[in-house]
């Protein structure tokens, strides 16, 4: 192995109820996220911002994502948001996507299965190759077809995209797959 790269198991399950629409994939939860059992938790990672931005109830004065695994969790969930990762394990240097080696996927058919599941997004380059790679033959193989529409990663590694234009992108994909109004 490189120097840095350790085997690691995702360590935590999906989000997701019989009401979910919409399943955000990443590719494997960062050292932060692991160490706290929950999704998108580095401080610097865009996520939360962005979806709160793209699907808030302005007239909702409580609608908010909040800091907590828990108040995020319902965040989701209030706005039909499944989320897992692509990987269940693999070998990685730290957060760095570009590393992954030897991923073995998560099954997501019982999710598509069982939830009301229109559209899967995938955050970053690395997790829609994994998802093309690894996911798709699992669906196909189940005979279920969900479009996946593949976002720009919300890590600060992707400096390149302003908070602004994160959500832009974000929103601009929820509403064509029709999922800003949940």
């Amino acid at each position: 192995m490189m120097d840095g790269m350790v085997h690691v198991e995702h360590g935590f399950g999906p989000v997701w109820d019989g009401s979910s629409r919409a399943l955000v994939l990443g590719s494997m939860p960062s050292p932060k996220s692991r160490e706290a059992a929950f999704y998108y938790m580095h401080p610097r990672n865009r996520f939360w911002p962005v979806l709160q931005a793209v699907l808030t109830d302005p007239g909702d004065a409580s609608d908010r994502v909040g800091d907590s695994p828990e108040s995020r969790r319902a965040f989701a969930l209030r706005h039909h948001v499944a989320l897992w990762d692509v990987i269940a394990s693999c070998d990685i240097d730290g957060a760095a996507d570009a590393s992954i080696r030897d991923a073995t996927p998560n099954d997501i058919v019982p999710i598509v299965r069982a939830a009301p599941i229109v559209r899967v997004f995938t955050t970053g380059g690395k997790a829609a190759q994994l998802y093309r790679r690894l996911i798709t033959p699992q669906l196909s193989a189940a005979g279920l077809d969900v479009p996946m529409t593949p976002l720009p990663s919300t890590s600060p590694a992707n400096a390149s995209m302003r908070l602004d234009d994160l959500v832009a992108v974000y929103r601009k994909a929820f509403a064509a797959a029709g999922l800003t109004d949940m």
